[in-house]
């Protein structure tokens, strides 16, 4: 048996160690008829796994157990298949036992990484160079997303398949899916809205800009998401968001006295407006988000050119601010851009 041990380790290079008790069942086996029993195939799946472990590919471990066949005398086969079988299981179950720790891994590593708390060695193993300039785009979905959905992985091959692994994260924080890439690389964002925009019906996207280290990570995803939550607050139309684009509503937030004391100057009397200032105020936005083109804005709303003419007019003599002056319409396009972020009025002013 030593001998044949030798020339099947030398022919496959497979380690004597993982094929003596495999050895041991074709001479049993040869000898009496009988297939391995439940210890002998528990052993030959604690083989596998072993052989997964050390990295010898399965057709390789399959090949060395059909040589080792042809080297044994008797009617074994019966033993061969079942023996093959264990080794197979085992090795499998290696493999989907190390997945599974890669991937809880992985949750581990994006938590700590949007965070701020991941170091460089981390997160070389998955594949980011912290010393770049990476940037988030975030995607909230019409349902939360979470690290074992599906979806995530198939984006994220598909990235992996197109920019390399050294260049893509795709995982799930807090019920969103966020893809971080660097900076240089602008058309990964583009590309992973793409997929959502195939998988997904319901969806609104953030990017943020590029920072670097780990914390410039954080500081891009808090922008991407919070590009989202302006936008849904601010009932913006567009699909996908720039932070870049969104600079100026920080800063009003930034001084929330200001901007409520510019909510209740300059809007505060269109609720003596018949019906209350609503309409008024999406006929601002309208004109505003038209360029001042009163045809493209009456079409946005549904409405004729003469109202949106009207309700300007009742605007201005409520205000006394006219959005056809060019000093008067920023003020009025602020005023209208606080009042959306203070919900107002829905919400009375503090």
């Amino acid at each position: 048996m030593d001998d044949v041990l030798a020339r099947v380790s030398e022919a496959t290079g497979v380690p004597t160690d993982l094929l003596g008790g495999y050895l041991s069942v074709l001479a049993a086996t040869a000898a009496t008829g009988r297939l391995p029993g439940r210890a002998e195939v528990d052993d030959l799946r604690a083989c596998g796994a072993l052989a997964a472990e050390r990295g010898i590919p399965l057709r390789v471990l399959a090949d060395a157990c059909l040589h080792a066949a042809e080297l044994t005398a008797g009617g074994a086969f019966g033993a061969v298949r079942r023996s093959m079988a264990a080794f197979a299981e085992g090795y499998e179950e290696a493999q989907f036992t190390a997945i599974r720790k890669e991937e809880e891994g992985r949750r581990e590593f994006v938590a700590d990484l949007l965070q701020g708390r991941a170091d460089a060695r981390r997160a070389e193993h998955f594949g980011l160079r912290l010393a770049e300039a990476y940037m988030a785009t975030v995607v909230k979905a019409d349902r939360p997303l979470a690290g074992g959905d599906p979806l995530i992985r198939r984006i994220e091959q598909a990235l992996i398949a197109r920019f390399g692994s050294h260049n893509i994260l795709v995982a799930a924080r807090d019920g969103l899916l966020v893809c971080v890439s660097p900076g240089s690389l602008s058309a990964a964002g583009g590309e992973f809205v793409h997929h959502v925009r195939s998988a997904l019906t319901t969806w609104r996207a953030g990017v943020g800009r590029p920072h670097s280290g780990p914390g410039g990570i954080v500081t891009s995803y808090q922008e991407a998401a919070g590009a989202i939550e302006l936008g849904e607050r601010l009932g913006l139309r567009p699909q996908v968001l720039k932070a870049a684009d969104l600079l100026v509503f920080p800063v009003l937030l930034r001084d929330r006295s200001a901007i409520v004391d510019l909510v209740s100057t300059v809007l505060e009397p269109l609720t003596k407006a018949r019906g209350g200032p609503e309409a008024l105020l999406e006929t601002l936005e309208a004109v505003f988000a038209s360029q001042g083109n009163h045809t493209a804005a009456a079409r946005r709303l549904g409405i004729s050119t003469r109202t949106i003419t009207y309700r300007l007019e009742r605007i201005r003599r409520l205000t006394g601010f006219s959005p056809t002056d060019p000093t008067q319409r920023f003020t009025l396009e602020t005023a209208v851009l606080g009042a959306r972020l203070l919900e107002w009025p829905a919400q009375p002013l503090p």
